[in-house]
This record gives C-alpha cells, structure tokens and sequence, in this order.
C-alpha cells in the first residue's frame, strides 16, 4: 500500500477521484463557501452528523465530491485517540465495498499528531495476514491519499508516520506467523533479508559460536527443542564507529509450551506471540533503513523454543549465565529472562549509550496494565522519561513501574546466585529486577509488552507495539545528537 500527502483543501479535495473519501471535522469546523464544506455544516447543523468523537454520516455518490462513497467523520478535539477511532470506524464502513483508492481529508489545518495517528490508523485498519492461507484475501487498498492544507507543515511527521507503518507491519508479519513457520532459524533469515538495506548489517549466531560464549541460560531454555538456537545480530549504521550504539534486545522465543512446568492448554496458541519482542526489533530496522537517521543501533535477538522433551531443563537445575552468575531454575515458564540476560551480558560488547529489552515477559504486567500500556521499568531516569515522552507522541502507550531494591528479596536462593522466579506478588517487577543484574554497566530499560503485543478472541492479531513508541525514541535520540 502506497501512502500520500497532499496539500488541498475541501474544495480541492472533491475533485480527487477515489473509491471512498472520509472528511474528519473537528469541533468549532467553520465553514467556507464550497459545496463540500456547505454541505458538512448543513450535517452538522441538522444534527445528521452528531457533534460527537467518532459519530458517522455515510453517502452513496454524493454530488459534492467524485467518489463512490463519503464518509464525514467528527473527530471530537482532534486529539490522536479521536482521529484514530474514528478513522477506524469510517474504514470499517467501506472497505468491504472493493476500497482500492482512498482519501482522507483534514477539514481543517491537521495537526501533527492527528496525522501520526490517521496514518496508523488507516494502515492497521487495512492490514491481512495472509501468509498461511491457501485461497488468502488479500488488502485491496493501494493506495491512501491524505490531505491537508497546510500539508507541507507536517510533511516530516507524515514521512515518520508511513516508515513505522513499514517497521509495524513487519512486527505484525512475524508474530502472526505460527510457530513452523517463523522458527529461530527463519527469524534469522528474516534478519539477513533486512541487511540488504541500506546502513544494516547482520550476523547470525549458532549454538557453537553461543557455546563457545558461555550463554548456560539462553542454552538451557534452547535444549528441549529440536529446533536449533539461533543468536542474531543486527547493526544499524547511521554515525560515525565512534558514536555508542543505543542496544534493542528483543526476546525471540518462538513458542513458549512453558517447557517442563507446561502451561495448561487453553490458548496456549497464542505462544507463537511469545516472540514479539524480536518481531517489534525487527519492525524497528525495516523503520530504520527507511528514516536513516544519524545514530547507531545494534538489534540483538536470542531466538529459541521452549519445549518439554527428554534432554528439557527442569526445575532445581543450576546453569551458569554468560555473566558468571548461576542461576536456580525454579520455573521454566520462566524462560524469558533467561534468554535475555546473556543477551545483556552480550550488549556490554558494545558499550551502549543505552540498553533497551522488550518482552511479553509476565503475565503479571498484564493484569497490571492490561492492554493498554505497555510496562516500563528503567535504572536511568532521563532514559524512562524519553521512552515515556516517546510513548505518549506515538500513542504506543507505556507506564513506568518501580525497581526497589525490596522487590529482589525473593530472587534469593541457597543453591546459586539467584533463582529466576520469586512467587506471584509483584511478578512483574521481580522479573524485572532479575533483569537488572545483568544490565549495571550502561543505562537500561525494560519494556514488558505481555498485555499489548497481541489482541485475544476472535481479533487474534498481533499489534506491532512498541515498535512506534522505540522508533520514535531512536529519532529523539537522533535529534539530541
């Protein structure tokens, strides 16, 4: 799907021939001396079009503009979440209806914001997974036509919006797919298609090299799958060597069974979504090789499976970490932690200006925040609140949740270091602590995406969060530099 801007007004805006044309009116909407703006405020006047966020008036062939349909949409105060629920019902009005060319006209100057999210809102409303059906239906739109007067004012925003459109759709992409196909050794594929991009290289590790590493926990969770590890590097250059890298660790485990302490059956399924946090890394560079910002990044993605075969690690068993830390086992449903804290351990290499991890790592966090935010945990303040500040302008929503050090008392153990898991209260957190003792040598932040990464029932989708909220994180990095 294409995606476009430009610069008209109402009246411009009806001579451009399409198959469905939704106006979104704002609150205070003044009217000009156009057909198309006289017959908006006539609706609105009559009361045929409510004065409310998200209200619909649907035409068939208006003679005011040349489309087969147009929906008038009220967006409230304009605000993203107004602009989006209400692109997301006027979407769903006529896309069924053989939508291949779209507008979407700003009634008024567009803000920047309110085009981040009509963008977002337009593509996500559109978006097929079609990668697994025999007969797949594919997204008939082609192309989405956007248009505001005072287009070349958010052109940058627009530009930004449609690269993490790219980067979200190829999150949505590979955490859809079911566990067979989008395994460890595929995710690596997915990597070395990326590094035909400009600016991105990649290298992917096996479980000699990871062996040879010491990576006793990634390797552990690993063992009971006869899929083989795969450790994935991904490097983004876009500054000069001597520039730090800003890290994006993305927990990639492709179906998480629970290994030997099994989860029960019901929607176990949706553990092929267990790997979103390296789909949303690799959404990241799809964005990246787009924006080319002036930074460097580095994309390290441990992938593997969790199951239950005879050679699985069980509870009680010790491993060593690449850090030199032992570990109890006391859960392995527990798995992510375990994979990522090598890999933290592994982003030392880099001497990061900062670390950033992201993982459905608790269901905890999901009965915290639920579907909303995501949770958000940082040992550096200035990094919590530019991923905070990140989150809110993407609408890729987070919250910052604590890290006292009280909260690590149950991940003492008398058999190693320290156990993975410390009992159900505060769960969410306590992963979170286990995580930071891998993560003392550089600035670092914890995104536990369990409640937003994927939609349950039956909208069964993954959401491509937070690859918006990271890359609007990486371009303020940019900007700062």
């Amino acid at each position: 799907m294409n995606f476009e801007l430009k610069p008209l007004s109402l009246m411009g805006v009806s001579t451009e021939k399409c198959d469905a044309l939704i106006v979104l009116v704002a609150t205070g909407f003044q009217s000009a001396s156009d057909d198309l703006s006289l017959a908006l405020a006539q609706a609105l006047k009559s009361g045929d079009l409510e004065n409310k966020p998200g209200k619909l008036l649907v035409m068939y062939r208006p003679v005011q503009a040349r489309t087969v349909r147009m929906v008038l949409a009220h967006v409230g105060d304009a605000s993203p979440r107004h602009v989006r629920s209400a692109l997301l019902a006027a979407i769903t009005a006529v896309k069924s209806a053989g939508l291949k060319k779209l507008v979407v006209c700003f009634a008024e100057p567009a803000r920047e914001d309110a085009v981040r999210a009509a963008v977002l809102a337009v593509a996500d409303a559109t978006y097929v997974y079609t990668h697994t059906k025999s007969k797949p239906e594919e997204r008939t739109l082609q192309k989405a036509t956007l248009t505001a007067v005072n287009a070349s004012e958010v052109q940058i925003t627009f530009e930004r919006a449609v690269a993490i459109v790219a980067g979200v759709e190829l999150a949505k992409e590979w955490a859809n797919r079911p566990a067979n196909f989008a395994t460890p050794t595929m995710l690596g594929q997915a990597a070395e298609e990326l590094a035909r991009l400009p600016k991105i290289a990649c290298e992917v590790l096996g479980l000699k090299e990871v062996s040879k590493l010491g990576m006793g926990a990634f390797m552990a969770v690993a063992q009971g799958s006869d899929q083989p590890l795969r450790f994935i590097v991904l490097r983004y250059s876009g500054a000069p060597k001597t520039q730090a890298p800003t890290v994006l660790v993305g927990k990639g485990i492709t179906f998480d069974s629970g290994g030997i302490s099994i989860k029960p059956a019901p929607e176990m399924d949706e553990m092929k979504f267990d790997m979103s946090g390296a789909a949303s890394v690799l959404g990241v560079f799809q964005s990246l090789a787009l924006l080319k910002p002036a930074i460097n990044v580095v994309g390290l993605i441990p992938a593997c499976e969790n199951l239950p075969n005879g050679r699985a690690v069980k509870p009680g068993d010790v491993v060593t970490s690449m850090s030199g830390q032992t570990i109890e086992i006391l859960n392995t449903d527990a798995e992510g932690r375990l994979v990522l804290c090598d890999a933290l351990t592994y982003a030392e290499r880099f001497k990061p200006a900062a670390v950033v991890d992201i993982a459905t790592l608790t269901g905890a966090c999901m009965i915290a925040l639920g579907s909303v935010r995501s949770g958000l945990f940082a040992s550096d303040d200035a990094l919590g609140l530019q991923l905070m500040a990140s989150g809110e302008m993407s609408q890729d929503l987070c919250w910052r949740m604590p890290l006292d050090d009280d909260y690590a008392e149950g991940l003492k153990t008398g058999f190693a270091d320290v156990a993975n898991v410390a009992g159900r209260a505060g769960g969410a957190v306590t992963a979170a602590k286990f995580l930071q003792r891998f993560s003392a040598k550089f600035a670092w932040a914890h995104l536990d995406i369990a409640g937003t990464a994927w939609k349950s029932g039956a909208g069964k989708s993954a959401s491509g969060r937070p690859v918006g909220l990271l890359v609007e994180y990486l371009m303020s990095v940019a900007a700062s530099k």
